[in-house]
């Protein structure tokens, strides 16, 4: 489960294009925050299951991505081409035979596209190609169709898929995405065999969707409500703003970790079949010149803070690439001591470090605004961040594990990466 947001440059105070994503994955698999050059060669290129051939030249990409994968679940590159996937449920069963996955597609969508119109088209000639398919869960088994929104800073597209068949819709102003078919009779192409499916100008998404599955993720839901939080920013849509949509809980009164009304955009994963939950975060502001890239690089956007990454400036100091086992040297682990911690009382929590929080990314943004030296500010936002949350977590009292479910529940997982209470 994840949502995705774009706001075009014409809707924002600063003039560039606004992009946001949680990636929501298995509570234990850890995402992975990494650059990569250009590469160059060609040859036979191994992605997460099947090869397929590389091109003679890439571009540079900074991608995040679940640490068994090859694909991303977002990513830019050195053009400020943006793309986010989300899994989509069609009435047609997708397929289990292995192909390329859809953070496959993320990945190859980056390292080919110099712009967004580019990356769409080789997206979907890959697609078309090779299908996609295969297995992308964790420690549950998850078989499903992709959705993407592709952007740079002039502009953005909803490509949506169905096995090897696709719809796009190139997006007007400010649009949301989830986990639920969105494209309705309002497309800007379609593919032969997807048109073929009904006449005329048809409602793509109701032809596709399968209720039963929107049922249970709640797509539709978030995608309305990402949807109208990008509305109600009006002209104060900057990054901060996109952060908060990231961190939204809805509006129920008794909304806690453990006790959800639906599905939030900021998921928090529990008992039964709410396994997932928001394992990485990123709002990337593209401007004509610039493109900055805040990413938390840990779980539960509401519990992390958002860094800045320019590829110009380097990698970021994330520490060795996080596995699914517990390693207190890699930056996405030693978060989570902090984001499980915060689940044994999350208002609490939210109390002790959420003003802090927003006051250090302000500092950020204004920093990284101001910098002529940009690999020096970087540095020392991700100096100031790593602070903070070390404070926070010894602020807090050791979480126990506790009678509920909920609380059972995740005692199990962090036994399982080794993660001791």
């Amino acid at each position: 489960m994840c949502d995705t947001l774009v706001a075009l440059a014409a809707e924002t105070p600063r003039g560039a294009l606004l992009f946001a994503k949680n990636s929501d994955r298995e509570r234990n698999e850890a995402q992975v925050l990494e650059m990569h050059p250009r590469r160059s060669g060609g040859g036979e290129l191994k992605l997460t299951y099947i090869a397929i051939p590389d091109v003679a030249a890439t571009h540079a990409v900074l991608l995040s991505r679940p640490c068994w994968m090859w694909g991303a679940e977002m990513g830019a590159n050195e053009h400020g081409v943006v793309i986010g996937n989300e899994a989509l449920h069609a009435k047609v069963p997708a397929q289990r035979r292995r192909a390329l996955t859809g953070m496959d597609l993320v990945r190859l969508g980056l390292e080919r596209g110099a712009s967004a119109a580019q990356a769409l088209a080789v997206i979907i000639e890959l697609l078309e190609r090779h299908g996609q398919g295969g297995d992308c869960g964790h420690l549950g088994r998850f078989y499903y169709h992709n959705g993407f929104i592709i952007a740079d800073a002039t502009e953005a597209y909803v490509l949506e898929t169905v096995g090897r068949d696709w719809v796009v819709e190139r997006v007007a102003g400010r649009r949301s995405l989830s986990n639920a078919y969105s494209i309705g009779a309002g497309w800007s192409a379609i593919s032969p065999g997807l048109a073929a499916q009904a006449a005329g100008r048809f409602d793509v998404a109701a032809h596709l969707i399968d209720e039963a599955r929107d049922a249970v993720s709640f797509g539709r839901g978030r995608c309305a409500r990402g949807q109208d939080l990008l509305v109600r920013a009006d002209d104060a849509l900057t990054p901060a703003a996109m952060m908060a949509i990231l961190r939204d809980h809805g509006e129920a009164a008794d909304w806690s970790p453990a006790n959800t009304v639906g599905r939030t955009i900021c998921m928090h994963a529990a008992q039964g079949p709410r396994r997932s939950q928001s394992v990485a975060s990123m709002v990337s502001e593209v401007g004509a010149d610039r493109a900055v890239h805040w990413v938390t690089a840990t779980s539960a956007p509401c519990t992390s803070l958002f860094k800045p990454v320019l590829l110009e400036a380097g990698a970021p100091p994330v520490g060795p690439a996080p596995s699914d086992s517990y390693d207190d040297q890699s930056l996405w682990w030693r978060h989570e001591r902090l984001h499980r911690a915060l689940l044994a009382d999350h208002a609490a929590g939210m109390v002790l470090i959420a003003a802090e929080r927003d006051a250090l990314e302000a500092g950020f943004r204004a920093r990284i605004d101001a910098a002529d030296d940009l690999k020096s500010a970087v540095a020392s936002c991700w100096r100031e961040a790593e602070a903070a949350e070390a404070r926070w977590a010894s602020a807090l009292k050791p979480a126990r594990p506790g009678g509920s479910a909920h609380a059972r529940s995740w005692a199990r997982l962090n036994q399982v990466a080794g993660m001791a209470s």
